[in-house]
């Protein structure tokens, strides 16, 4: 897997560290689009510069042929001049801020938009080994630097580096002997730059890896909140996000700290350096080697050429953050799905039989590499059986579906579907034959409507609510304020355990696919609610095949035949009062169920 946890600090894989700013050019791909936006805000960035520069020579003329001369005339006219250069200087600056900003929010939307479509199309096993809220600083704290820094900090890293040329040039033109001088001073100007630089990125690697980290714990205590509230522990879980919280502020401030440092350095070098030569240049003009004009010119440019300097090493270290932003999200980008469509898919039968077979069929999951999950598992679905998996917990009966939906491929054997592998497929063709009810009903954050028509989003409102009576929600769910309008809440909190069930099932009913999967689709309701949703669903399963999952075995006891699993390996197969003849494991079960009953 390309992807690396954050966890591994600043060095990759490769034990490189992260001292340049190479990464950046990855965002070129998502730049070159609005390449007519660049141009037109580097067309008013150069604009904008040129035009701060040319205030120099202008100062220059001013003090010599204005105050000096005595030219009443000529000071008036550098009022106008200048009051022109202000307008162009300020209409300029809204161009290129508006455009740069524009260019920074829509890369950003695009980078969001590419990373999030590439995420859902990883598979289960990724999401097992990285935790989710990492993912999700990737999608907000990264993007957000990134959208800083080239809606601002590229603009002003760009207008600086002009700036910085440009005074120099004039700074040689004005006076070479003084700018000799200036120039003797940049070695020192950028030896702590590049040392405490260094040190900065380094430090901002650990500081949004600390981010990451409390966006971990939120997402894990949110999610789990109900759990965390009934065993009372709400003040540990205050306090591992309090030290959490300090972790990150004591990182953050060590990089405040090294990047103050730098800023101090710059500042003090670069100015007690002007003074130097300012008081180098009094000397000349009393000596008259240079003018008063050439002098203030200078001081103008020096003072700009300071300024452009220690601007550009403040960017420096958000540059640097943007390359390991840029970096990690590449990363997510780089990741190659364990699951995926071959180059020349074969194409399903049409229309779909549903025959279903395990051929020697070995798994592990990723997470657990030296646990076999199923073991040599050979089994056969006819189409439109009826069949029920049964056994101990860890015996593979989930792992079956997770194989059949194609979330896993097997380290060996061979799955197909109407006699085609579907190794073979497109995962999208095989996922659509199949519908499914979780144990775990998934409710998003939406209306009833929109929950059950995920199902199959073409579906009508008049199909969705036939699905819903077929499911024995219609009562509950015009019973809600809206109707099927009613928002559910998060993960559907407003809902009670079975109404989430019925919303679950009839999602299913309304998708209408050939191959049904169950996984305790009544374990949540009420005896009379058991009841309705069981008939609707006898009368769905007679059309295809199905493979349910069922620990209450009086829900399965009229399967067309019943698989008892255990370790992974089909122990028995039969009817119920076959097996319960045959006296083995499923025997045993039975009797523990029954005669508690």
């Amino acid at each position: 897997m390309v992807f690396r946890d954050s966890s591994a600090g600043t060095g990759g894989p490769d034990g490189r560290n992260r001292r340049d700013l190479k990464p950046l050019r990855l965002l070129w791909p998502f730049l070159k689009p609005y390449g007519m936006a660049m141009a037109g805000a580097t067309l008013a960035l150069v604009v904008a510069a040129g035009t701060v520069l040319g205030l120099g020579q202008g100062l220059k003329a001013l003090v010599d042929r204005g105050f000096a001369a005595g030219n009443a005339d000529l000071l008036n006219q550098a009022l106008l001049v200048m009051l022109v250069v202000i307008v162009l200087l300020g209409v300029s600056t809204f161009t290129r801020f508006y455009l740069v900003s524009w260019i920074g929010e829509r890369v950003v939307a695009d980078i969001r938009r590419k990373v999030f479509d590439h995420l859902v199309t990883l598979s289960p096993s990724f999401f097992e080994t990285t935790r989710t809220g990492e993912v999700l600083s990737r999608l907000t704290t990264d993007t957000t630097l990134l959208q800083q820094v080239i809606g601002t900090s590229v603009s002003i890293a760009l207008r600086n580096a002009l700036m910085l040329v440009g005074g120099l040039a004039l700074l040689a033109l004005t006076s070479a002997k003084l700018t000799g001088l200036v120039l003797l001073v940049v070695p020192l100007v950028v030896a702590p730059i590049v040392v405490f630089g260094r040190k900065v990125r380094t430090l901002s690697r650990a500081s949004q890896d600390a981010v990451a980290d409390i966006g971990s714990t939120v997402d894990e205590v949110l999610g789990g909140i109900r759990t965390v509230q009934a065993f009372g522990r709400e003040p540990m879980e205050v306090r591992r996000f309090a030290d959490r919280v300090e972790e990150t502020v004591a990182v953050s401030l060590r990089r405040i700290r090294a990047r103050s440092w730098l800023t101090m350095l710059v500042i003090v070098l670069v100015f007690g350096a002007i003074g130097m030569v300012l008081w180098i240049g009094g000397h000349d003009v009393i000596a008259g080697r240079i003018s008063p004009g050439q002098l203030s010119a200078f001081i103008f440019y020096a003072v700009m050429v300071a300024g452009a300097v220690g601007a550009l090493s403040e960017v420096a270290s958000d540059l640097s953050r943007a390359a390991g932003a840029t970096e990690r999200l590449f990363d997510l980008l780089a990741t190659v799905p364990d699951i995926r469509a071959p180059s020349h898919p074969l194409p399903l039968p049409v229309p779909t039989r549903g025959e279903v077979v395990f051929d020697g069929v070995s798994f592990n999951y990723p997470s657990r590499p030296r646990d076999s999950a199923l073991s040599g598992l050979d089994l056969v679905i006819h189409p439109g059986e009826r069949v029920a998996l049964v056994g101990p917990s860890g015996a593979g009966k989930t792992t079956i579906f997770q194989l059949l939906l194609r979330f896993y491929d097997p380290q060996a054997g061979v799955i197909r579907l109407d006699g085609v592998d579907i190794a073979r497929t497109d995962p999208a063709d095989l996922r659509a034959r199949i519908g499914i009810v979780q144990q775990e009903q998934v409710i998003f954050s939406a209306n009833a409507m929109e929950n059950i028509r995920y199902g199959r989003p073409g579906a009508t409102d008049a199909e969705v609510r036939q699905a819903a009576i077929a499911a024995h929600a219609l009562d509950f769910i015009e019973a809600m304020p809206e109707g099927f309008d009613t928002f559910l809440g998060e993960k559907g909190v407003r809902l009670s355990g079975g109404q989430r069930q019925r919303i679950a099932i009839a999602r299913a009913i309304l998708r209408d696919a050939p191959v049904l999967l169950l996984d305790e689709a009544t374990s949540a309701l009420d005896a009379e609610s058991e009841r309705a949703v069981q008939a609707a669903l006898d009368g769905l399963m007679k059309r295809r095949t199905t493979l349910i999952i069922a620990h209450r075995l009086s829900t399965i006891v009229n399967a067309d035949r019943i698989v008892v699993l255990e370790a992974g390996r089909v122990v028995e197969t039969g009817r119920h009062e076959e097996l319960i003849r045959r006296n083995g494991l499923y025997a045993r079960l039975a009797a523990l169920q029954f005669d508690r009953g």
